[in-house]
């Protein structure tokens, strides 16, 4: 399960990284939404205020962060609300979720969180990725409430 984890993160990673470079390098060719539909003047508007900009500073970000196994849970936490946003902008804009990399964007990141679930409580009650008796400082032995091991 662990090289699995790593082979998804690896290439959510770098899709994220890729297409958020991809914003300002333009090395793939990206059709533009049909004219005059409401995709066309959503996305307008995102390119426009320069909302997509900030968007895609965090993918790459995140997708950096994902890739890396310290870090991993770190990433999924900025990258995980822009999944959801791309799939609901798919699923209500373009007709359904019909893009296989948004498909495999979705099932890598619930992937990738369901692997990496005990982590995350340890972000919450220590700051890191770390869990087990040494967690937050405490000696072994020592309660540290949800970031104690099993």
């Amino acid at each position: 399960m662990k090289i699995a984890s790593h082979i998804v993160a690896a290439l959510l990673g770098l899709i994220f990284v890729v297409f958020g470079i991809n914003f300002w390098a333009h090395f793939i060719a990206v059709p533009p939404a049909p004219e005059g539909t409401p995709a066309a003047a959503f996305l307008g508007a995102m390119y426009t205020s320069g909302y997509l900009g900030f968007v895609k500073a965090f993918e790459i970000i995140g997708g950096a962060l994902v890739i890396l196994p310290r870090t991993r849970n770190w990433g999924l936490l900025i990258i995980g609300p822009i999944v959801v946003n791309i799939a609901a902008i798919h699923h209500f804009l373009f007709g359904g979720i019909k893009d296989p990399t948004v498909i495999f964007a979705i099932v890598a990141a619930l992937f990738l969180a369901f692997v990496g679930r005990q982590g995350f409580c340890c972000l919450a009650c220590c700051g890191s990725g770390c869990c087990g008796d040494k967690c937050c400082g405490k000696s072994e032995g020592e309660s540290t409430g949800c970031c104690s091991s099993k």
